[in-house]
């Protein structure tokens, strides 16, 4: 059934975000990217195509007074961030798109300093 040049990694996001999609009709979908160097957060509207919010360690903002772009404190400052710029554009509630990384660590941290700034999922 899956798409013909698909990888692992990408198979586990479609069936990450297939599930999140059933759950949460209709919801605001925030997308995490994790890379070796940086973390970006996305938060959007499906039924647009567009996206609303977004916070990156690629920012100059963001990575002033951190030590790495990659760690958990990078994690931290970029979950604190998309749920600060969330509530500004009067955003409360998402479903929390992990996409095929696995929920632990810094992936982790980042939902959890969300949630502790007001993101509501």
């Amino acid at each position: 059934m899956g798409h013909v040049h698909e990888t692992s990694t990408e198979r586990r996001a479609r069936r990450t975000r297939h599930k999140l999609k059933l759950a949460a009709p209709g919801k605001l979908r925030m997308s995490v990217y994790r890379s070796n160097l940086n973390f970006a957060v996305q938060i959007i509207d499906d039924t647009k195509g567009h996206t609303l919010v977004s916070a990156s360690t690629a920012e100059k903002k963001l990575r002033t007074g951190l030590k790495t772009t990659h760690g958990m404190d990078a994690a931290i400052a970029v979950g604190k961030a998309i749920a600060e710029r969330a509530s500004k554009a009067g955003i409360t509630n998402v479903y929390f798109d992990r996409g095929s990384y696995r929920y632990t660590g810094r992936i982790k941290a980042l939902a959890d300093a969300a949630r502790e700034s007001g993101l509501k999922f």
